[in-house]
């Protein structure tokens, strides 16, 4: 027999508790606490003979390659790693309005059109409400399946009387809920049940089933922390509602890179994919200014020149203010540490300010050295050499350490009409027409911009 007994969980991270209380220990959120009923099996002994005989299979059972089912549009293509598998299970997650669910009204509506069966079935959403989105991003005519549900078990039994759908998107995983719980839509509970038993209809089916998560204001996904640890990919929709470009990061995929992004920008016809997403990071102007610098970067597979700038300016308070946007706060803390103790260079007088243009966010350590160009370019007022490109891992004694992918970064640089390439000495280069300049220790940017000491250079 179960019994029945109340736990506390925080519905923020999923910690659970034996009592009440008003801040969660493990996330510090205040009041999201919640009791819940839960039903506990009384343990009895697992004695062997009873339970169901599993079959072990060798791991070279199954070597065949799955076959992929394409959403027709190549940028979600790429960040799933070649199209959807089926049987696997996606949650895509992003702030409010940021474009999930149009993105993936437009990936069902192109697949219903090649002839795949497609299922869309929203929580938050009147039929009404998306059958108008569908014709603004004029897929009217698209053959989905189309619903608006909420409760787990008539979603499951609808399913289950329809043709298997290659694709399946629930809109939201929050708004389900299993009729079965006590708890109401939204708890940890429900998402846990709820995203349990449609994983498991993936899997029967052969489905592929995205699950569309809410965010904290955190920009985590909202609800236990194994929501993730179940399903197969994990994808985040980011982007600056100041900026018209969107960005899909896999952070999570069994099936494919985790470090692969894809671009998008928002237009009044939807999303378009952006086959050049470098042009969206960079200045067209050829007029050189100081504190600004283009960053030769990879991102997965594809590389992307991105304009980094910085602000240098004096103060009279004690402490001076540092922002970053885009870029690691502590990894700036470190560059002006190393810049002060190596290249004689002070900042403490001055107020240091950080962004990367675009809303873009880097996380290579290559961007060391663009980012001490920018700011040795400010602190100096002397522009950055016009049409150069910067890449490169600064250590903390100032020494300049190579990185990977030279050649696809100078390919995509030159593709772009930069003819100057400023890089770590020994980088391995294959073919380049730029103009390469090698540099082994930070004191020779700065020599740039005080032309104290010639800089090597190979051609």
């Amino acid at each position: 027999m179960a019994r029945a007994v109340e736990q506390f969980t925080c519905q923020s991270c999923g910690e659970t508790y034996r009592k009440w209380q008003g801040r969660c220990e493990t996330c510090g959120e205040w009041n999201s606490v919640v009791g819940e009923a839960v039903e506990v099996a009384v343990p009895k002994g697992m004695s062997t003979g009873k339970g169901r005989e599993i079959i072990f299979t060798a791991l070279d059972t199954d070597t065949t390659d799955h076959v992929r089912n394409l959403s027709h549009i190549a940028e979600l293509d790429r960040v799933l790693g070649g199209g959807f598998v089926p049987g696997t299970s996606i949650l895509i997650g992003g702030d409010p309005g940021i474009g999930k669910s149009t993105l993936l009204l437009q990936a069902v509506g192109k697949m219903a059109l090649k002839g795949a069966p497609c299922t869309y079935i929203s929580g938050e959403e009147a039929t009404k409400q998306i059958s108008l989105r569908a014709s603004r991003l004029g897929l009217a005519n698209a053959p989905v399946q189309l619903a608006s549900a909420n409760s787990l078990r008539d979603i499951i039994t609808s399913l289950e009387k329809v043709s298997t759908p290659q694709l399946l998107v629930i809109d939201s995983i929050q708004t389900v809920f299993a009729d079965n719980l006590p708890s109401a839509p939204g708890t940890v509970a429900q998402v846990r049940a709820c995203a349990q038993e449609l994983i498991r209809y993936a899997r029967k089916s052969g489905s592929a089933v995205i699950l569309v998560g809410h965010v904290t204001k955190d920009g985590q996904i909202a609800g236990p922390r194994v929501l993730e640890h179940m399903v197969d990919t994990v994808l985040y929709f980011e982007g600056d509602r100041g900026h018209q470009f969107r960005i899909l990061r896999a952070v999570k995929n069994r099936f494919g890179a985790t470090d692969e992004i894809g671009v998008f920008e928002m237009t009044d016809t939807g999303l378009q994919e952006v086959a050049n997403p470098s042009s969206l990071f960079i200045r067209d102007t050829d007029k050189s200014l100081s504190g600004a610098s283009v960053f030769a970067g990879m991102e997965g597979t594809r590389p992307l020149l991105v304009e980094i700038q910085a602000l240098v300016a004096a103060t009279s308070q004690g402490t001076p203010r540092r922002a970053v946007v885009g870029w690691d706060s502590n990894r700036l803390a470190m560059m002006l540490a190393v810049l002060d103790a190596r290249c004689d260079l002070s900042f403490t007088a001055c107020e240091v300010y950080l962004n990367v243009a675009g809303g873009l966010r880097i996380n290579e350590p290559a961007a060391d050295l663009a980012v001490a160009a920018a700011l040795i370019s400010s602190i100096s007022d002397i522009p950055v050499p016009e049409k150069s490109i910067l890449f490169g891992e600064i250590g903390l004694s100032g020494e300049i350490r190579a990185v990977g992918q030279t050649d696809a970064r100078l390919k995509e640089a030159a593709k772009l009409g930069f003819t100057t390439a400023i890089i770590p000495a020994g980088s391995k280069i294959k073919d380049s027409k730029m103009k390469i300049i090698e540099v082994d220790h930070l004191a020779e940017i700065v020599s740039l911009f005080t032309q104290s000491t010639p800089i090597t250079q190979v051609v």
